[in-house]
């Protein structure tokens, strides 16, 4: 049975909390590979909104199995946090499972993050502060803390003590902090250890033996494509691989069991945080895409920056991710604009670019070449099919199609879960 994997296609936030919910009732494992609670996701159930950080937007249905991979690190304060306001609201969170083989968040990696975002200053890449990038760092210094480790107490001070010998110098002789101890990094993982226990497997086994059985799991990546620690316009990235590859190591599934990738796609474009961005509006367009859209982080709050689409790195993300489809979001964010720009390639320094330039600073220099396509006006959150959309709105769907290289197999129209148009089957292959 298939392993699907979603993928943003951009610098995150384009809906794939959406995309997921809307699979939901078809899959029966819905696992999030990569990352941890700095980026969030938006569902839209019944009206009622969820704001979702660590888990799975699969958590919501209660059909699908939701699992945090390997690949994940999780801050265990936020993970319950996270978990008693969905239980507070009726929702079941028993079913959660999560990785041994995830690595958590200690105290001492949001003070780093913290204050080395203060002290690199105008330099500073504009993490969340949540000890995201601080905890990858550790893992690939083989200094990290995994979930497993929780229920052993030798290796748990072990593994503290040899992380806080590089930490407490670096906080107390560089930063000016205090030290941490080990007695209180243990007591802070022993508040949540056993709450935790009856949600640790071995998800690897978990996730395999559940495709030999013919059930299908979807992968739900976090952040995107150009936040991609590899792919991603460095050093403005996230710590992780939030890209199809990153998705096949966060969940311990191989990559030829997957039949499925899934690019998330918005109508437009956002970005959060430092970095280039070609098609950036500073205007009263970038303000109307902004507000009508509701850009604004679901962790921080921070409004969005905004942009038209840009075919050059939908077609960029493609290639990276090998995508069978894309998934469009956000198209009704558009409607009452007259006329839509899509940026189609680059002029750097003088010089055409029909792709992706090779280095940052041409990147940095890339000005957006602009094809036009005319707008539309009338509702389109009633839309279930292409042929309901205005022609304008089909022309442009049916562009961005051919620009990415990619065909659009969904379309939403609106934030509901069930404003949605869906071209094709997004589980089996046609």
């Amino acid at each position: 049975m298939p392993a699907i994997a979603i993928v943003g296609a951009q610098w995150g936030d384009e809906g794939k909390g959406k995309a997921t919910d809307l699979l939901g009732g078809i899959v029966d494992y819905v696992v999030k590979p990569n990352g941890g609670n700095n980026a969030g996701h938006t569902v839209v159930v019944n009206g009622e909104k969820f704001e979702l950080k660590l888990l799975p937007a699969g958590i919501l249905s209660p059909n699908a199995t939701p699992v945090i991979g390997n690949g994940v690190v999780i801050n265990l304060e936020a993970l319950f946090e996270e978990i008693d306001g969905l239980q507070a609201r009726g929702h079941d969170c028993s079913h959660l499972k999560v990785s041994a083989n995830a690595h958590v968040v200690a105290p001492y990696h949001q003070t780093l993050d913290k204050v080395t975002e203060r002290f690199l200053g105008k330099r500073a890449i504009g993490t969340t502060g949540r000890g995201i990038g601080p905890t990858y760092q550790d893992k690939v210094a083989r200094l990290g803390i995994r979930v497993q480790d929780l229920y052993d107490e030798s290796i748990l001070r072990q593994k503290i003590e040899g992380a806080l010998r590089q930490k407490n110098e670096l906080l107390v002789k560089l930063y000016n902090r205090r030290a941490f101890s080990v007695d209180e990094i243990v007591e802070y993982f022993d508040r949540f250890a056993e709450r935790l226990r009856p949600m640790v497997v071995d998800s690897v086994i978990l996730l395999n033996e559940a495709l030999d059985h013919n059930k299908v799991v979807l992968m739900e990546g976090g952040q995107a494509t150009f936040l991609d620690v590899d792919h991603g316009t460095y050093p403005f990235v996230t710590s992780s691989n939030p890209t199809a590859g990153g998705a096949s190591v966060g969940a311990g599934i191989g990559p030829t069991r997957f039949t499925r990738t899934l690019g998330i796609i918005k109508a437009y474009t956002t970005r959060v945080g430092a970095g280039p961005f070609p098609t950036e509006l500073d205007d009263e367009m970038g303000e109307r895409l902004r507000t009508s859209g509701g850009e604004f982080g679901v962790n921080t709050g921070r409004p969005r920056r905004t942009g038209w689409f840009d075919a050059v790195m939908a077609k960029h993300a493609s290639l990276i991710n090998g995508f069978t489809d894309y998934f469009l979001t956000k198209l009704d964010v558009l409607t009452g604009i007259d006329q839509i720009p899509v940026c189609v390639a680059y002029d750097v320094d003088g010089v055409r670019h029909d792709s992706m330039p090779m280095t940052q600073t041409d990147f940095h220099h890339a000005v957006p070449i602009y094809e036009y396509f005319q707008g539309w006006h009338d509702d389109i959150s009633q839309a279930r099919s292409i042929s309901d959309l205005p022609e304008a709105a089909q022309r442009y769907v049916h562009a961005l199609e051919e620009l990415s290289g990619t065909r659009i197999s969904g379309i939403g129209v609106g934030p509901g879960r069930d404003e949605v148009i869906q071209v094709r089957d997004l589980v089996w292959n046609d």
